[in-house]
């Protein structure tokens, strides 16, 4: 068994302030849906000023957002910030990679109920070991089928 011993400091060192990656730069985007006030590039920056206002569909119903690098990359933290202050809804999302090996590949796949008045935020960070990822595809339906809600993304960090 290989182990090794690592300091609270240096984990919490790496976690804060994780090197994130410069998804326009490495990446084009595919996605289904956007409206012009909201565009992918909100959600996708790590400017936390753009990320207020993140990404949202023109269209109501389920939603595909791809990640297609311009070279094999690998993937060590993926993570998802959802805002709902509107609409109580429940949401489900799935994330799914291709590289040279597997195709569609599920990572993930949540589900989040939204209440204005209550949970109106989801977080989610995750910890994964993706080598030579050629594609990364968020899947959001945003209201688990009932095609009436917009789906949104706040923000979509990679490490």
């Amino acid at each position: 068994m290989l182990k090794e011993i690592v300091s609270h400091g240096t984990m919490r060192k790496s976690h804060n302030n994780p090197q994130w990656l410069d998804l326009e730069s490495i990446a084009r985007v595919e996605l289904t849906s956007e409206d012009p006030a909201f565009p992918i590039e909100n959600a996708l920056s790590t400017n936390p000023e753009r990320n207020e206002h993140g990404w949202r569909a023109a269209s109501a119903g389920p939603q595909s957002i791809a990640l297609v690098f311009t070279v094999p990359t690998h993937l060590r933290r993926i993570f998802a910030h959802f805002i709902e202050h509107e609409t109580e809804r429940s949401q489900e999302f799935a994330l799914r990679y291709s590289s040279a090996k597997e195709t569609d590949r599920e990572i993930v796949r949540q589900q989040w109920n939204f209440s204005p008045a209550g949970s109106s935020q989801e977080v989610e960070d995750y910890t994964v070991d993706l080598e030579s990822v050629t594609k990364l595809e968020l899947l959001i339906d945003p209201d688990r089928g009932r095609g009436q809600s917009l789906a949104s993304l706040n923000a979509l960090r990679l490490a």
